[in-house]
């Protein structure tokens, strides 16, 4: 490994040849951008600090990523470092350009293996410190890690805070923001008999000091064509598990309620959808809450009716001596 910081310095002036190999690098003025739209996950909203500006630190920073390096650590002949995943998106270095090989640099690992670091999601609020392997393994379920946008009607690759996310939703998606608790909307397919994959626009409802996401959409279960609502909490499912809603949908004397727990969005809106855990529909069903009439379906749906779930505590009584 090349001593010194004469490799990091390099890095400035060699910007241009990472595109040559498909990796984009986080420059400190791209990891400062709160709103930056480009192809690659996209994190809004939390506390953004300064670098880590010990030597150690900036040792065991991937030149390329931006992030800590963990054992493996593989470097070029050189002494060039880069992570692991960095690694396997190339197979000559980023900064000299030379062949990597599979070079380990083992006076690096056993420094990372030695160091106790912050989560790095201590930026959005977590104070932990670990070691290199429990650090990995705490972050994959930090609940102050960032939460992905919950709008399904695209691949939206914007990640942040709830505060981040809910301004995202309302400024770049044009949801609809519901202040209260209940709810009464009218959907309307013109041609029920084609049912394919179809989203109505989502619906954010700001109650009991919570955001809440309402989603209606029409697929298919196997052959069977359905309609679908359901609710998802913006927070953890700790949390969620703390409320209760009930949907239900009527019309011509006929009534259809489901009554269910919010899902954190911490579950992707495919695995709630998948799990059928919500207000289901049948397309025969939904004909007869439309009056029977073929050509056009309305559906209108009350709810979610958001309840905050009381924990009744149960008290022995002791007889008096």
């Amino acid at each position: 490994m090349a001593s010194g910081g004469s490799s990091y310095q390099d890095i400035g002036d060699s910007l241009n040849a990472y595109a040559d190999y498909g990796i984009a690098p986080k420059t400190a003025e791209s990891k400062s951008s709160p709103f930056r739209k480009s192809t690659a996950v996209n994190i809004i909203g939390g506390n953004h600090g300064t670098r880590s500006n010990t030597a150690v630190h900036e040792l065991l920073e991937c030149p390329v990523c931006m992030n800590l390096m963990y054992p493996p650590i593989h470097q070029c002949p050189n002494g060039h470092t880069l992570c692991l995943k960095c690694k396997s998106k190339v197979h000559v270095c980023p900064i000299c350009r030379h062949e990597l090989g599979n070079i380990r640099c083992l006076a690096l690992e056993k420094i990372a293996e030695s160091l106790e670091l912050p989560c790095r999601y201590q930026v959005f609020g977590c104070q932990d410190i670990f070691t290199s392997h429990s650090r990995l393994q705490h972050e994959q379920n930090c609940k102050f890690r960032p939460y992905n946008c919950p709008y399904a009607g695209s691949e939206c690759t914007v990640t942040g805070d709830i505060q981040s996310l809910v301004a995202h939703l309302k400024d770049d998606h044009k949801v609809d923001m519901h202040d209260g608790c209940t709810f009464n909307h009218r959907y309307v397919k013109s041609n029920p008999q084609d049912v394919e994959n179809a989203t109505w626009m989502l619906t954010v409802f700001n109650c009991f000091g919570h955001q809440f996401c309402l989603h209606f959409e029409a697929f298919n279960v196997g052959v069977a064509p359905v309609y679908m609502a359901f609710l998802r909490f913006m927070g953890d499912d700790d949390d969620a598990k703390k409320f209760s809603y009930s949907l239900e949908v009527g019309g011509f004397g006929r009534k259809l309620i489901w009554q269910g727990v919010p899902r954190s969005i911490r579950d992707s809106h495919k695995t709630v959808r998948d799990s059928l855990d919500g207000l289901l529909i049948q397309r025969s069903m939904a004909l007869f809450f439309s009056g029977g009439d073929r050509k056009e379906l309305k559906l209108k749906v009350a709810g979610p009716h958001l309840e905050r779930t009381i924990v009744k505590k149960k008290y022995d009584l002791l007889p008096q001596r």
